[in-house]
């Protein structure tokens, strides 16, 4: 048996400048950290023909032989690929697990990704340097599935811990934010998140944003260039300890991601952060590209109570956490080696 495990992540400011679309042109940055909420993935080698894939978020079951034609579920693609890249077609289980539903904007489908090739690399005797694991996580995702998205919730997953991420065309640069630990302790307590109930599916949204951005839409590029433009500020605010004005900086930033892309708030959602902005916010965002999942907030500690319940009598639910600083990790392994 082999267990590994790679956190979600929340993204402060300047997401959507981790588009290749963006970056390759403008270059991009982002503010993010990752939480106390885990993908795992558990392998376990057995003496059989076949390889088999349980995830328990989607309640699905495959099992293959190397000689048959695949036809995997779409929700089944990126363990596929992976399995893949690895040359794996025999002799496996494995059995994904999640502390976050699918489609709640925290970047748990690269999370996925990177817990997958930690595992894998791991059991293939082939370790990987934290910077080489979210290339290959990229790699697989954007270039060999195609998939819509950008850079920043692959580092995030592998590295760990509070980071500015710069993006160009001539790579990726990680800066931790080492903080002190009053006003980390502080940004923790008093960044909220709640869950809408809204699950969502970014690929259109994020299409959306790549396309406008590539037709070089004037708003689009303007509002891209808006948020990058709030990475340092809120660099500089963090470091000084002036949170007030970090919560506000988020709400510039979701006021300038609207602009991205259709979708990516709607009426209630509109509606939620009006409340939490009477009942006491400062700031804050949907995580994510958008449409539904965490709704993020900035709030100091006396306000966090009413606030709570007025989020809650909307139907929406706080979820507690943990910054975490570990990034991908293998959890334990007991002797597991896979033959290829």
């Amino acid at each position: 048996m082999l267990i590994a495990r790679a956190p979600v992540r929340i993204s402060f400011v300047g997401g959507g400048t981790d588009l290749e679309v963006f970056y390759g042109r403008y270059g991009g940055k982002v503010i993010s950290t990752t939480i106390d909420k885990y993908f795992y993935t558990f392998l376990h080698v057995y003496d059989a023909d076949t390889v088999q894939i349980i995830s328990s978020d989607y309640h699905i079951f495959c099992r293959h032989r190397p000689d048959e034609k695949r036809a995997w579920d779409e929700d089944l693609k990126l363990p596929q690929a992976i399995l893949e890249h690895y040359g794996i077609q025999r002799g496996l289980a494995m059995f994904l697990a999640s502390e976050i539903p699918p489609g709640t904007g925290l970047g748990s489908s690269s999370t996925v990704a990177v817990a997958i090739i930690k595992a894998l690399s791991t059991a293939c005797g082939e370790p990987l340097t934290r910077g080489e694991l979210a290339e290959l996580a990229c790699h697989i995702e954007i270039e060999k599935l195609g998939m819509p998205i950008g850079k920043q919730d692959q580092y995030a997953a592998a590295l760990g811990g509070l980071n500015c991420i710069t993006f160009t065309s001539g790579g990726v640069e990680v800066t931790p934010l080492r903080l002190p630990s009053e006003t980390l302790e502080r940004l923790q307590r008093n960044l909220l998140l709640f869950f809408t109930g809204l699950a969502h599916d970014s690929t259109k949204i994020l299409e959306h944003q790549r396309e406008s951005s590539a037709r070089d839409d004037a708003q689009v590029i303007q509002a891209l260039h808006a948020v990058k433009a709030l990475v340092d500020e809120a660099q500089d605010s963090l470091g000084q300890g002036d949170l007030q004005r970090f919560g506000e900086l988020l709400d510039v930033n979701w006021q300038n991601k609207k602009k991205f892309a259709p979708g990516v708030t709607t009426p209630f959602i509109d509606e939620c952060y009006e409340l939490a902005l009477n009942k006491g916010a400062i700031g804050g965002k949907i995580t994510g590209a958008g449409g539904g999942g965490f709704l993020m907030l900035y709030c100091e500690e006396p306000y966090h109570d009413q606030l709570t319940r007025a989020l809650e009598a909307r139907g929406l639910r706080r979820m507690d956490y943990r910054f975490e600083v570990s990034g991908a990790r293998v959890l334990m392994n007991a002797g597991l080696r896979i033959q290829r």
